[in-house]
């Protein structure tokens, strides 16, 4: 028979001869229709096209439908076995992984609340998979056993999608378990208070300036707890992903806070937003909601916010969360969107490429497409990652436009599945099925162990990671086994899919409304962009219809679009039709010559680099070596990029000098430093800072929640290495502390032979304080300072080009401070400032006198007086000293451009000859 609907406004009546309808699963409609008018549901109409058989038998479908369901057996009884009451298993070591008790991760471990996690995460693919015996024995371990009232920080967003998820999911399917089965006639919403007390909790972190709730809460005192850090900042998809399950308990509870604490943090969100491309960026400051990385994609950070703008409405009924998707998908597709291809841009300057590589999260996307209804584009991302799955067996954690390989672990990651699962849906096309089964071979031929599966630490040695995250039974498993099976086999399921695949049912939409006047199409009209985001496509224009001679032959559509992105991938070349996609192996900007990978990289391009023996790096190109006359074109471009950096960084390179005395005497150090291209800078007003100086401990200062050094109101040292120097900036920042000394993490690097340059940030504006670089062999100075003297002071100023600069420093270790009254030593490189000259007699009365890689005397501009009174003074020392003990000598090279001491002992004869011979 023929479907026909009813558009409003635009008052279409459209013919079809055969479909199914779908939303996010298999006859979803009928719920729909039972509340809301036809013309409003043919915005969220699919149709399910019936692919030619690719001989994809009955047979093997159910046995890969019961293969799933064993492998969710076999991880779910290991986890219960050797796991539980943790919150993971550890599927190598057979033991369960408890917060604070095993060797940190990082932020991976914000996961984890000691709640039994996995049990939690895994309650509806119980359901899902027909065990409603385990089902009810799990209901009762997590509402007898669970607790949250535990001193422990844990992450939001991963509470929220996981635990609240959870528990909110599992509630649902008991009451229909015990309404439709009648069984478990013991439950009386149990689960629902978990959830309203998990929700309570999570509310604390939504105490911010903008309604941007902060990353992390601790459970027992919310945000009064001196185990959270003063974290200013926040993912998009952390603060985007949390108005299904927010909402859903909202109205299942009866208590508005809940959703109107989501829906504001979505507001304020879609308010910031970059108002040309519909972009938004990575990192938001949760205060003042200023983007602290602005850099656009579908991927890591803000994947998921936009999966709930559009779930919200499928959800909530509330058209203004489609309109801001369609708003967002037209940017994406525009901006992001490169052939099969995702690449990050910047939010803000959109044609420019952000990243050369894509992380594996961004798999979701095709199956989002599918909610949406743009096929095309779902089915090409889909097979480019398929390629990549064929290649290494999963999808690695990220990888290049070239299908290589730019992070290797695979940590059983659900979002291809997904993808995989909802194309299936739409196409009906056993190619899918195909695919569901490669996957599930790759997972029970590299990733099963006797006490589960184990994540993969490098696709390409298959080598495995003692690590099982819950989300693998939640979402990995519960995909794979509903791709195997049959709608009828499930019966209706009336919900939506949650980022972590928790059900929530369509019914929420008109039950507890927690928000007043949700915006309806009439209302929101004068915002939409083009009503054909709003209705159905045509059928006739989804697939082809070609002659030949032996009549009509009916083409496969979605292997045509397939075997377009082989031919893409093949030729690298664009498909027909498509705009021209300029892919860049790495930028200028991200070139660092000390990674092997960005070596190979340059290779590639024709660029070869070569280390100079004073530090430096030289790149020639050379387009005869390129791969390709592309690759060559490419190389001159990065050149071109290379250079314009090279002469933006020398015009911006200010230096600094960090001075201080030592300890215990009027010696004055000043060190050269390097400047930053992040935080304050110094003008004719504020040319300074002054402060006490503290080793940060640890000292790579990467990990804010790991530093335990107390730095409010000092300038704290940080060791160079382990992660941005912007990052460890913010963390020193975060802790109150009021400017930052990075020292080298290279043994015996020095300013005499290498050169000074610039750190370089993010693009974020988000650090106020002033940071500094000094070479490690320089650094020593300061750093035995301040073991003398832990309260010792420092300024950081401005370097001035009338001074003049040696580049040895002094041996602090001979020194005996309280003998000595130089009026200025200046070190990296060092000087004598030779207007005190009873300082400098002083200096040479000492007995612990040593000249330690102090080699040249560069005379700050002295008068003639005063400089032939120091030769004699010299003279007449060295005649003395010479007598008294013996130094090491050498030859000394005597030019005025190498007025440099290899020697750490030179003889104080020398001294006076390296002078004469750089002065005369």
């Amino acid at each position: 028979m023929i479907g026909e609907f009813v558009l409003e406004n635009l008052k279409l009546n459209t013919m079809f001869n055969r479909f199914n309808v779908i939303l996010f699963d298999s006859r979803i409609l009928s719920s729909l229709s039972s509340s809301s008018s036809p013309s409003k549901l043919s915005v969220l109409i699919f149709f399910v096209f019936i692919s030619p058989s690719f001989c994809f038998s009955e047979s093997e479908r159910i046995s890969l439908k019961n293969e799933a369901r064993e492998m969710f057996i076999h991880a779910y009884d290991s986890y219960m076995r050797h796991g539980y009451p943790a919150d993971e298993l550890m599927p190598l070591s057979c033991k369960g992984r408890y917060r604070n008790i095993e060797m940190s991760r990082g932020d991976v471990d914000d996961a984890l609340g000691n709640f039994s996690l996995t049990l939690i995460d895994s309650l509806d693919t119980l359901v899902i998979l027909g065990n409603f015996s385990e089902f009810e024995k799990a209901l009762r371990l997590v509402i007898n056993e669970v607790s949250f009232d535990s001193d422990i920080v844990v992450s939001v967003f991963e509470t929220n999608i996981r635990v609240l998820g959870g528990l909110l999911s599992a509630h649902v399917l008991a009451q229909r378990i015990k309404s439709e089965r009648n069984i478990m006639l013991w439950y009386n919403d149990q689960l629902l208070r978990m959830a309203d007390d998990i929700g309570s909790r999570l509310l604390a972190a939504f105490s911010t300036k903008t309604g941007i709730p902060h990353p992390r809460v601790n459970l027992k005192y919310g945000m009064n707890s001196s185990k959270i850090q003063s974290l200013q900042e926040t993912c998009t998809s952390c603060a985007g992903t949390m108005i299904l399950e927010f909402a859903a308990l909202s109205r299942l509870t009866n208590n508005p806070v809940y959703e109107i604490k989501a829906r504001k943090a979505m507001d304020y969100l879609w308010n910031q937003r970059h108002r040309q491309s519909d972009l938004v960026g990575n990192i938001i400051n949760i205060d003042t909601g200023d983007w602290i990385r602005k850099e656009s994609g579908v991927g890591a950070g803000i994947d998921s916010y936009y999966e709930y703008c559009l779930k919200a409405y499928i959800l909530l009924g509330d058209e203004i969360y489609l309109d801001r998707f369609n708003r967002h998908y037209a940017g994406i597709m525009k901006y992001v969107s490169y052939g099969p291809f995702l690449i990050d841009v910047h939010m803000h300057r959109p044609h420019n490429q952000a990243k050369n590589f894509m992380d594996s999260l961004l798999a979701f996307w095709p199956g989002l497409q599918v909610l949406k209804g743009d096929l095309k584009p779902a089915i090409e991302t889909h097979e480019i990652l398929y390629k990549i799955t064929q290649k290494h067996n999963f999808l690695p954690e990220a990888f290049t436009t070239d299908l290589k390989i730019h992070w290797p672990h695979h940590p059983l990651r659900p979002e291809f599945i997904e993808s995989t699962y909802f194309l299936y849906l739409a196409t009906k096309d056993e190619h899918y099925l195909e695919v569901g089964r490669d996957t599930l071979r790759s997972l029970q031929n590299f990733t099963k162990v006797s006490c589960g599966y184990a994540a993969v630490n490098d696709v390409r040695t298959k080598n495995k990671e003692d690590r099982m995250d819950s989300f693998f039974l939640s979402e990995t498993l519960k995909y794979l086994y509903l791709l195997f099976s049959r709608p009828n086999e499930l019966g209706n399921l009336f919900y939506i899919f949650t980022t972590e695949a928790h059900l929530l049912p369509l019914s929420l939409s008109y039950t507890n409304n927690s928000y007043e006047n949700p915006i309806r199409f009439n209302q929101a009209t004068k915002f939409f962009r083009s009503k054909l985001d709003y209705h159905c496509p045509a059928e006739s224009n989804l697939y082809k219809m070609n002659k030949t001679s032996r009549g009509i032959e009916k083409k496969n559509y979605f292997q045509l679009l397939r075997n377009k992105v082989n031919d893409f991938v093949s030729n690298r070349s664009c498909p027909k039709g498509s705009k021209p996609i300029k892919f860049l192996r790495i930028r200028a900007s991200q070139f660092s010559a000390s990674k092997p990978e960005h070596i190979d990289l340059v290779k590639q391009l024709g660029i070869h680099v070569i280390a100079l023996k004073d530090g430096r790096v030289q790149l020639v190109h050379n387009s005869a070596s390129a791969q390709s006359i592309e690759a060559a074109e490419e190389g001159a471009f990065f050149m071109q990029e290379m250079m314009s950096l090279s002469q933006q960084q020398k015009l911006s390179l200010e230096l600094r000098t960090v001075s201080f005395e030592m300890p215990k005497s009027s010696i004055k150090i000043s060190l050269l430093a390097g400047p930053a291209q992040f935080g304050s800078k110094f003008d004719s007003d504020h040319d300074s800072i002054e402060g006490n100086v503290i080793k940060i401990n640890p000292y790579e200062g990467c990990k804010l929640e790991e530093i335990t050094t107390d730095v409010q109101d000092r300038i704290a040292i940080i060791q160079r290495g382990g992660c941005m120097f912007i990052e460890k900036a913010r963390n020193a920042q975060a802790l109150g502390a009021k400017g930052v000394i990075f020292v080298d993490n290279v043994a015996n690097s020095s300013s005499k032979n290498l050169p000074m340059f610039s750190m370089s940030g993010d693009g974020s504006d988000d650090i106020r304080i002033h940071s500094v670089f000094v070479y490690s062999e320089d650094a020593k100075i300061l750093l035995n300072a301040l073991e003398e003297d832990p309260e010792m002071s420092v300024k950081i100023q401005l370097h001035y080009e009338d001074e003049t600069y040696s580049n040895d420093s002094v041996d602090l270790h001979s020194l005996e401070a309280n003998q000595f009254n130089v009026a200025n030593i200046t070190s990296t490189q060092s000087n004598y400032n030779l207007k005190d000259l009873s300082s400098i007699f002083n200096l040479f009365q000492s007995e612990q006198f040593k000249f330690n890689l102090l080699s040249v005397f560069n005379l700050i501009k002295s008068d003639e007086e005063n400089e032939s009174v120091f030769i004699s003074m010299l003279k007449n020392f060295t005649a003395f000293k010479d007598t008294e003990r013996k130094f090491e000598t050498e030859s000394v090279q005597s030019e005025r451009a190498k007025n440099i001491c290899p020697n750490p002992y030179r003889s104080v004869s020398d001294l006076y000859n390296i002078y004469w011979t750089t002065h005369h």
